[in-house]
């Protein structure tokens, strides 16, 4: 099921679901926010969030292994996607940033201030008319 299918299943139960389409970041933090928000519990800790994002991340890994490695999927094993486990990802990033009240657009502009600075001769570029 894709992410958009999700989403409709969420908007059709009653979920507040803020733009099924092109998403900023800004609005992607507000959409985890308001269905965090319904439940008493809230954001888990942000060490839990971490031990669920290395989960996470051990899911991606499996699907890149069973797509571009040697290991193939089991009969028995459900049909995952890369697409899914990415989102999953963002989903734990975004409820860890917002925890801790990060803006994750900011946070974006640092890292890209970052190694437009530090790495900006690092690399080899593509001159015109290479690609």
């Amino acid at each position: 099921m894709s992410n958009y299918t999700e989403l409709a299943n969420m908007k059709e139960e009653g979920y507040e679901v803020i733009h099924m389409e092109q998403k900023s970041i800004k609005d992607m933090q507000k959409e985890v926010d308001v269905y965090i928000s319904q439940f008493k519990e809230g954001y888990f800790s942000p060490l839990a969030m971490m031990a669920r994002l290395t989960e996470e991340m051990g899911e991606l890994a499996r699907e890149i292994n069973h797509y571009y490695g040697e290991k193939p999927k089991k009969a028995t094993e459900k049909e995952r996607t890369i697409e899914e486990e990415l989102g999953d990802i963002m989903f734990v990033i975004t409820c860890l940033a917002n925890s801790l009240d990060i803006d994750l657009e900011s946070a974006h502009n640092l890292v890209m201030e970052k190694f437009n600075t530090r790495d900006k001769n690092r690399w080899t570029r593509i001159e015109e008319g290479e690609k």
